[in-house]
């Protein structure tokens, strides 16, 4: 095999997109081997724009077909479990679109599916992964030699989103069809780095504004504090109606700092000493040298990182990878194990927010649905989850 063939499930605004990268040469080592989709209007538009292309209304049947060598999943979150378990069960290596799904539990079941078929490849589409500057913060971080977090804090709202972008599906911005809004839809990436680069939490606290400055039931604004358990806290702000949004990202440590500017650009300081030992040899005639200007030249090294962009290789990379780990074993960048931590943070934030107090990290999974299922029930338009 000397090129992977792509099915791509669901031919909307991301399958499309996919479909319009693989086709045009941009995923090397990757080829557009089918699309699927239920819907009557996409079938003429793939017949239209992509003529020799298979194409299949049932998803199961593409995946049996031989058409196709992997398949990614582009469809309604609530979906992404079903349709990737029911491909590993098969046999067929799938990437996953974010988030891996709605709550943990669904998750939870897909991972142990993956489990039971250890020989059947398993990604998830973070493509923020592929972020030279992440790559090299979190090389940062895993090298130990900040020293031990204190405490991050990032605000995320540079992603504004119109009324009408609400109204283009009848899905978006619903609990039963979406499960939810930002921390659904344009956070879960940041809700993976966040843990990928700094660790998981021990409690979530937030504040979630539901329909804030739009018409709709889901959550758009977002202030949450993070307790990493150590004594290390940190804050997370994200929301979809700030028409001149900002996107800074600092992580204190012990022994340094980094300060990162729209995903593009780092500052990173690293203390001559660290704050432990300055603060244990510490005297008061210090402290006028401390903050004078010849001072602050002795207390850390600054180094800047900086890309001229904040893309990276983004979703054509993800694909890449996913096609040369099935060519040529290339280890997989963002495992599909690894979607369920942005997930758990969601879950935790909502929760958290409809309770009105803090929570473990490591909810109570049966809560939250309950929690859910109210929300879908006073919506009226979908089933409720069956727990």
């Amino acid at each position: 095999m000397k090129q992977v063939r792509m099915g791509i499930i669901g031919f909307g605004v991301q399958g499309g997109s996919y479909a319009g990268f693989i086709s045009q040469g941009k995923v090397e080592g990757m080829v557009l081997g089918g699309i699927c989709d239920i819907d009557p209007e996409k079938k003429e538009k793939a017949a239209k724009e992509y003529p020799e292309v298979p194409f299949f209304e049932d998803y199961m049947d593409m995946i049996g077909s031989g058409a196709v060598d992997c398949v990614i999943t582009t469809v309604p979150h609530y979906l992404h479990p079903v349709i990737g378990m029911a491909a590993i069960e098969h046999g067929m290596p799938v990437i996953i679109e974010k988030p891996a799904g709605v709550y943990t539990k669904q998750v939870k079941q897909l991972i142990a599916c993956s489990q039971a078929h250890p020989d059947v490849p398993f990604a998830i589409m973070f493509n923020q992964r592929t972020n030279p500057l992440y790559i090299e913060v979190k090389k940062i971080m895993d090298s130990g030699e900040l020293g031990e977090l204190r405490r991050t804090n990032w605000i995320i709202n540079n992603w504004w989103r119109s009324t009408n972008y609400y109204r283009q599906s009848a899905w978006r911005a619903t609990w039963g069809a979406e499960g939810g809004g930002v921390l659904v839809n344009q956070a879960p990436h940041q809700l993976d780095l966040i843990q990928w680069i700094c660790g998981k939490p021990k409690k979530v606290y937030a504040n979630c504004k539901f329909g804030c400055h739009r018409d709709i039931l889901v959550e758009n604004d977002v202030t949450a504090i993070l307790d990493y358990g150590n004594g290390a806290t940190g804050v997370f702000i994200t929301c979809t109606h700030d028409f001149d949004g900002t996107d800074r990202f600092e992580i204190d440590c012990d022994g340094g700092k980094i300060v990162i500017e729209n995903s593009k650009r780092a500052v990173v300081h690293k203390f001559v000493k660290t704050e432990t030992e300055i603060d244990k040899n510490f005297t008061m005639e210090m402290s006028a040298r401390l903050y004078s200007a010849e001072g602050q030249a002795e207390k850390y090294e600054e180094r800047i990182i900086e890309y001229p962009s904040a893309w990276g290789g983004q979703h054509c990379a993800v694909m890449k990878n996913f096609a040369d780990h099935l060519l040529y074993g290339t280890p997989i960048m963002a495992p599909g194990s690894d979607g369920i931590n942005g997930v758990r943070l969601a879950n935790a934030m909502l929760l958290s927010s409809w309770l009105g107090k803090e929570v473990d990290y490591d909810f109570d999974e049966d809560l939250y649905i309950e929690e859910l299922n109210k929300r879908i029930k006073e919506e009226g338009k979908y089933p409720l989850i069956e727990n």
